[in-house]
């Protein structure tokens, strides 16, 4: 366990400044309409007080996305990112910062604070939605972080995972591996200058 928790904290740590600029050059763009999808598929009610915890979730894309969704329905939204690596958590709440989503001197929309999905800090029953994109990979015991999730989740809350899965097609699932052992990698290393954590990534 402590060996993958330390292969996955130094990828994070190095990437972490350009890892929404890697997810828009790996996907064309293409993680923004799955993101869109994401949040769709929160079922956020209107004029509701709702709480979303977003886990492995360090630079607030998700959090950010569904603060916007829920301004629209008229609902507050709190919102807190939790990520086991540090770098990433810095990051993000400084992109909330800079984006104008908390406001120094004032209570935050989106907290940042360091955990693991195996032992969130959270109290039982508190939560109303939580959600995981591209994070659940990195998990060591997964069972124990899906059980951690039904904890703190409400009764009739709601639990969203995004991740990858297998192509339909051998042959599109040929072509997807070419480009992520191919392409990916060097395209990681001419942007981060760490092409070794986007072979880790793939």
């Amino acid at each position: 366990m402590g060996e993958k928790q330390g292969l996955v904290r130094g990828v994070f740590d190095s990437v972490a400044d350009k890892y929404d600029l890697m997810n828009d050059l790996m996907s064309a763009g293409l993680h923004r309409v799955w993101k869109r999808r994401m949040i769709e598929a929160l079922h956020l009610r209107p004029e509701a007080d709702l709480r979303l915890v977003d886990v492995a979730g360090g630079t607030g894309d998700i959090a950010f996305r569904a603060l916007a969704r829920a301004e629209k329905l008229n609902s507050t939204l709190k919102a807190q990112v939790i990520d086991a690596n540090a770098e990433m958590v810095r990051v993000g709440a400084a992109r909330a910062l800079r984006e104008g989503i908390n406001q120094a001197g004032e209570p935050a929309q989106v907290d940042f604070l360091t955990g693991t999905a195996e032992a969130l800090p959270l109290a039982d029953n508190s939560v109303d939605v939580l959600t995981i994109a591209f994070g659940i990979r990195n998990v060591t015991h997964r069972d124990v972080a899906l059980r951690e999730s039904l904890r703190v989740l409400k009764p009739g809350g709601r639990f969203v995972c995004l991740e990858f899965s297998h192509m339909p097609s051998r042959w599109l699932q040929k072509a997807y591996d070419a480009y992520s052992f191919n392409v990916i990698p060097p395209m990681g290393g001419a942007v981060t200058g760490d092409a070794s954590a986007y072979q880790y990534l793939v």
